[in-house]
């Protein structure tokens, strides 16, 4: 069971993939079917299941553009 959930405004996203490279569990990814109206792939999470809630992508975000939200989810 997830013990976090990442939140991510894919209005600021602009696809670094800081949060993708530093996320120890794998959660996130860049959506390349999408993009934002920026024209970026934004980050998503494609193994919610795995988050633990540690907030390593939100601190890696340079536009703080990932909330993570901890406990029963």
């Amino acid at each position: 069971m997830a013990k976090g959930r990442v939140v991510i405004d894919e209005r600021l996203c602009k696809g670094c993939s800081l949060c993708v490279i530093n996320c120890p569990m794998g959660v996130l990814e860049l959506d390349s079917s999408k993009l934002n109206e920026k024209g970026y792939n934004p980050a998503t999470p494609v193994n919610a299941d795995k988050c633990t809630g540690c907030a390593i992508c939100a601190l890696m975000c340079p536009d703080v553009a990932i909330t993570v939200e901890r406990g029963d989810n």
